[in-house]
Order: structure tokens, then sequence, then C-alpha cells
């Protein structure tokens, strides 16, 4: 199989010439199980992207939807194709389960940013884990206890039953969350960081759905519970200001350190506006062609829609090409996948996004070659 023995020829052959050979790939081809115009009509769901590569502010994109839905290689196509079109990138994966690494065929591992090799353009990848996190924490605030944290924080009064708890126990324990907690800390980096100034699109391979939904609500979640110990961090104090003064005791006054958890509020603000805001974010969701994925997808953009992220494109991967010899099982197969796109056309919540339809090729994505003619495919 032509496709078979091209992608996987991919790691051995450089840029340039496995161009060619898609070319060739195509000329052969034509006319057997995968071709060239079965392949167009197939992706004739045009994902715009030169509205995607011109507009200068749009910055993140961020790829989401059901496990095993191919996420990581549109993202991966994408970032390649950002980079290609001269646009410096960032491709950052919040899974807990990375594979950019082997989408990329490249190690990419460690929690921090590398480069990707075999682009023309800057392209970096991270893949974020929480023990980078962890790291990071430990060196901003040495062997502090918890207490000793709180008490920093103006929170002294809620400390008296922790003792002398170590914030490393703390961190070493596996915190339900930490994955989502360490993506939001490296969003906060992208936006407060003069050193990421120069990258013009920063795409963002997600979690499943899941995952992916908590990232979104948290700075909410944080947002909120920041208010309400405050309110009673007030509470206590007015009280306390009470009683001294009913025992005529001067309450002396002191000049109020800057209150952290007031600029963490602040923090997540911005975290939850660059999430919100349509000029500069958008969440792409990728999903398959079949009736479970479907719904999913719906429930998806539902709940995006609540949360105020801009959603505008659905790429529908996998998809069977048109072929001229067909087996029965593939008969069947595209026949159905032809009824679930028209359940997309008939779903409230579906109906309105920019469709985008992907083959479902015969070998894997990967490397970066592999990842350009991908991206040819979808990214129009």
């Amino acid at each position: 199989m032509a496709a078979s023995l091209l992608l996987n020829r991919v790691s051995r052959t450089n840029t340039s010439t496995l161009r060619l050979g898609f070319n060739s790939f195509f000329a052969q081809i034509h006319g057997g199980r995968i071709s060239e115009r079965s392949l167009a009509t197939l992706a004739e769901g045009a994902s715009h992207f030169d509205e995607m590569v011109s507009v200068s502010q749009r910055k993140y994109y961020l790829l989401g939807g059901k496990g095993g839905v191919g996420k990581t290689s549109c993202a991966a196509s994408l970032a390649v194709k950002f980079a290609s079109h001269g646009h410096p990138t960032i491709v950052v994966s919040t899974d807990p389960a990375h594979s950019l690494s082997d989408s990329f065929s490249q190690d990419l591992s460690g929690g921090v940013l590398k480069p990707v090799q075999g682009v023309d353009s800057p392209l970096l990848a991270l893949e974020i884990t929480p023990e980078k996190m962890k790291e990071e924490i430990k060196k901003q605030t040495g062997d502090k206890s918890v207490k000793n944290m709180m008490d920093s924080m103006g929170l002294g009064m809620f400390a008296g039953e922790l003792g002398d708890l170590n914030l490393e126990d703390m961190l070493n324990a596996a915190s339900p969350g930490i994955d989502e907690i360490a993506a939001i800390s490296k969003v906060l980096q992208f936006v407060e960081s003069p050193e990421y100034n120069r990258f013009t699109r920063i795409v963002f391979d997600t979690a499943p759905t899941g995952h992916t939904l908590r990232l979104l609500s948290l700075p909410d979640f944080y947002d909120s519970s920041i208010g309400k110990i405050t309110k009673l961090k007030k509470k206590i104090t007015a009280a306390a200001s009470a009683f001294t003064s009913v025992f005529g005791k001067k309450e002396i006054q002191q000049q109020q350190p800057p209150n952290e958890l007031d600029q963490l509020k602040e923090r997540m603000e911005k975290v939850r506006n660059v999430f919100r805001d349509v000029d500069t974010t958008e969440f792409v969701i990728v999903t398959i062609p079949t009736v479970m994925a479907i719904n999913e997808s719906s429930r998806l953009h539902a709940s995006l829609r609540k949360e105020n992220v801009p959603v505008h494109r659905l790429i529908v991967n996998q998809l069977l090409p048109q072929s001229e010899s067909d087996c029965k099982f593939c008969s069947v197969r595209r026949k159905e996948q032809t009824r679930v796109l028209g359940l997309i056309q008939n779903d409230t919540e579906l109906s309105g996004l920019k469709l985008i339809q992907s083959p479902l090729l015969d070998a894997e994505i990967r490397g970066v070659p592999a990842l350009k003619f991908m991206g040819d495919l979808i990214w129009k």
C-alpha cells in the first residue's frame, strides 16, 4: 500500500524529498483505493486557514474533544502549519497522557519548552507535567511550612491546626486536579512573561473532555473560593478589632502587606479572560463520525458556550474516503458515517460550526513531514 510505505519512511526522509514523494503518491494511487479526487472531496469542508493565519490578534487555539479522536495529530499539524506560514509557534500538551513526543517522533518530554526539528520557523513544544510545576514552587518558597506560607498571605488565623505540615509533603501528594493547576500556571506564564511575546500562535493539545472542562472552569472556581476566603478574613479582622476596642486596648495600626490572595485573584481573572476572549482565543472541537462521539461533542459545545469560550470549527476526523472498488464492510461504514454527518447538520449545538472533514489514512501520522501532509489536508 503506497500510503503505508510512504508514511513509514517519513522519519528517514528529508522534507523536500518527502514533498515530492507525496505528489508522486497521489499520482501512483489515482484510480486505486484512494484517489486524489476522493481525498479532495472528503476534505472539502474548508477550515478557512487563510483567516486563521492572517488574523494577527488571535493567538491561542485549543483543540479538544473525546479521547481517541485524533486531537494530538490535529493540534500538531496546526502548529506545524502556523510555523510553516511564518508564525513563531508553541504547541502545548495539557493531557496527563502526553502524545506530542510520539506525534512529532521526537523527545519533547521533561516539562520544558523544546524546539521541534524540521520546521523552518520557530516551533517549540511543551508537555506540561505537575512534577515540573512542583519544582518551580519549591524554588520560589524554599523550605517554608504550610503555616508560614499562610502567615505570609495574611491567613495565619486559619493555620493553627496545621502545625508544621511540610510544603513538600503536600506537593508530593497526588492532589485531584493537579494537572489542571499545572496547565493554568503555564497559561499564566504565557500571558504575563515578556519572553513569550515573540510567539504569535500558541496551540493547546488538551486532555479529553472532562479534564478540559475542569481546566476551563478552574479560574471561576478559584475566583469564587478566594472571594469567600477574603470575606471571611475581613469578618474575622473586624471582630478582632471590635473585641480589642471593648476591652480598651488600642489597636496598633500597621501597614498591611500586599494581599497575595488578591494578587492570585487578579491572575485568575487574566486566565479566565484569555479563555473567553473572542479576539485572541478559539476552541476547535475534534470528533469522529460515530453517534457517541457526536453526542459528546454536542454536550462539549454546550458546556463551552456556557463558559463563554469561543468555538467556530468542528473537525470530523477519520472519515472513510470514497473508493471505486468497495468491500461490503467499507460500504456499510461509509453509509453510517454519512448518516452521522447528517446528524451534525441537525444538531442545534454543532450545526452552526464550520465543518472540517478529515480522511482516515492507512498509516500513522508521525514526524514533521507527515504532519505537514496532514495539515495540508485539514487546514485549507
